[in-house]
């Protein structure tokens, strides 16, 4: 259709012209070939052909730059290096003796091993005693000496080690008034001998299973009548104790944990006179034997940066005393570290059955009587608080515990076996609340300074008060090291709050609550200042001033403590 109207259109114009010319005639010569080739089939189909271009390279000629350079050497004074050895040396030998008002001496001697990779051993003996008298009071002298012998030896794998001790300590019942009282019937004298061992194990993989075992002996007894046919009727206690430790720690991507179990056994054999006697009235014979089987599994998780840790466990303890008790408490702390150890909130919780001991109750309180009734206390305790670092020089500690102890000792002023100077234990339920400040400051070697206050609050079953123990605490320490030359310590105590039941209503500031007279026992008020002057590393010398307010403070009922007291000496190594 389209080459007709192309052909229609070509003979038209041909017409016009023809028409135009006036109607003369044309004739059109041409050479030129017509033909039409012959159209073919493509049997092959159409393919896609991805082609990749070449990116072209470039090359860039090498530049050779040649600069003239000038090198001026800078003179530098040497630097003075004054060497110091990285350990201080040690000295096998350290001697201390000393001397002071109200006719006090003390003597004190170590000799030890110095430096050893494999092997610690040593020997250390002290005596101090003071013979002064306090005014209008009876005798009040006494006298402590110590003697230790330990060693221990350190392989790769494995350590074992021990210690012995003997102790002696003799003091009077001075807690009456009358100067002229004898010395023998008041007197006192406790002693105490000491075995301990120990195997550890030390592997090389810390992921492997770490273990200790320890066997504890202790041997305590106090001073025997004069007449041999009343030579039993004094306190004796034998205490056997076997501990193991068992540690295993693994770690993920995430937590590190420490799985430990203790494992220990405790029996006590305490003894005063003979089984189903009596001596003199209500002095009667006994005999008290005590075991406590306790396991203790924990597992400690902490994060890999030691910012957020967790411990849970128990406590199974087993009691064999006057029967067979079985007690089971839990164990769980956690705490979390903000701002890098700034802040670290914590809440605890932990508990256990604490086996009583004769030797206990002497070293609270040594006036106390030879025959004493010996019981467990169970203790629970719940804890919260937050402590941390206000710098790298400041840190603090603010916290309240809650306990709850049961067959708690206090300490009263017993008139059924002596005239009152003598002290028994009495148990009780107790409640206590206690609210804690700590703050300590430390600038190197040169400066510390800790102060603790603390606030309690007691509740008693069937006591109105708890006896002896204060209400608020305030302890206040400080040590200034000047140039390693003088050294200067500084302490105080103070106590407030302290009740004592006592016999007498005539005593001043008396008075009676449920049906037992109470009286104030006072402020303590403990002032002690040491001074130490470094003569030469080998050769020093010291000074103390104890109690120089001169508070003669009751720390029991009826026994005030000794006034001022100082102290002059010097130590000695070699």
């Amino acid at each position: 259709m389209n080459k007709q109207v192309l052909l229609f259109l070509y003979l038209g114009l041909i017409n016009l012209g023809l028409f135009a010319q006036g109607g003369s005639d044309a004739t059109i010569i041409s050479d030129s070939d017509r033909s039409v080739e012959p159209a073919f089939r493509m049997r092959v189909r159409p393919t896609l052909f991805d082609t990749l271009m070449p990116s072209p390279e470039t090359k860039y000629p090498l530049l050779v730059l040649q600069h003239d350079t000038n090198l001026e050497l800078q003179e530098i004074e040497p630097a003075i290096i004054r060497h110091r050895p990285q350990l201080n040396p040690l000295y096998k030998g350290y001697a201390k003796v000393g001397a002071g008002n109200r006719l006090m001496g003390l003597g004190e001697v170590y000799f030890n091993s110095t430096r050893s990779r494999k092997y610690n051993w040593g020997v250390h003996a002290l005596h101090f005693s003071e013979w002064g008298q306090i005014p209008n009071y009876a005798p009040s002298q006494y006298d402590r000496t110590k003697g230790t012998v330990f060693g221990s030896v350190q392989e790769k794998r494995y350590s074992f080690g021990g210690e012995v001790n003997y102790t002696n300590h003799g003091l009077n019942y001075y807690g009456f008034q009358n100067p002229n009282a004898s010395r023998d019937s008041i007197a006192q004298r406790f002693n105490s001998f000491d075995f301990s061992g120990y195997y550890a194990s030390h592997p090389k993989d810390s992921a492997a299973l770490n273990y200790r075992v320890g066997l504890d002996y202790n041997y305590f007894f106090d001073k025997k009548p004069q007449e041999d046919t009343l030579s039993a009727w004094h306190s004796q206690e034998h205490f056997i104790a076997a501990r193991s430790t068992w540690q295993y720690k693994s770690s993920n991507n995430v937590l590190l944990s420490n799985m430990r179990a203790d494992a220990n056994v405790f029996y006590n054999d305490y003894r005063y006179g003979i089984s189903d006697s009596t001596l003199v009235g209500l002095d009667s014979g006994i005999v008290s034997q005590n075991t406590i089987i306790q396991l203790r599994p924990t597992t400690h998780f902490y994060s890999k940066n030691e910012k957020f840790q967790i411990k849970f466990g128990v406590e199974f303890d087993a009691d064999f005393h006057d029967g067979a008790s079985a007690y089971l408490f839990p164990v769980g702390k956690v705490s979390y570290s903000l701002f890098n150890d700034l802040f670290i909130p914590y809440i605890g919780i932990d508990g256990g059955l604490k086996q009583q001991r004769f030797a206990h109750l002497a070293g609270n309180n040594e006036f106390i009587r030879s025959n004493q009734q010996l019981q467990n206390m169970q203790q629970l305790e719940f804890n919260f608080g937050i402590k941390g670092t206000l710098s790298k020089r400041i840190n603090f500690n603010l916290g309240a515990s809650f306990y709850n102890n049961r067959n708690m000792v206090l300490f009263v002023n017993d008139t059924l076996y002596s005239a009152g100077n003598q002290f028994a234990a009495i148990y009780d339920t107790i409640s206590i609340a206690s609210i804690m400040g700590s703050l300590s400051y430390q600038h190197s070697e040169k400066l510390k300074i800790d102060g603790i206050m603390r606030f309690n609050s007691y509740q008693a079953r069937n006591n109105p008060y708890a006896w002896n123990l204060p209400e608020l605490e305030f302890i206040l320490r400080g040590k200034y090291n000047v140039v390693n030359k003088l050294i200067v310590n500084l302490d105080f105590i103070l106590e407030t709050g302290r009740k004592g039941q006592v016999f007498d209503a005539s005593l001043p500031n008396t008075t009676v609550e449920d049906g037992v007279l109470v009286a104030p026992l006072g402020v303590i008020a403990d002032a002690n200042l040491g001074l130490e002057y470094r003569y030469t590393p080998r050769i020093s010398f010291f000074g103390n001033l104890n109690n120089f307010a001169a508070q003669r403070y009751q720390r029991w009922f009826n026994y005030p403590v000794q006034g001022f007291q100082f102290m002059l000496g010097a130590t000695f190594r070699f």
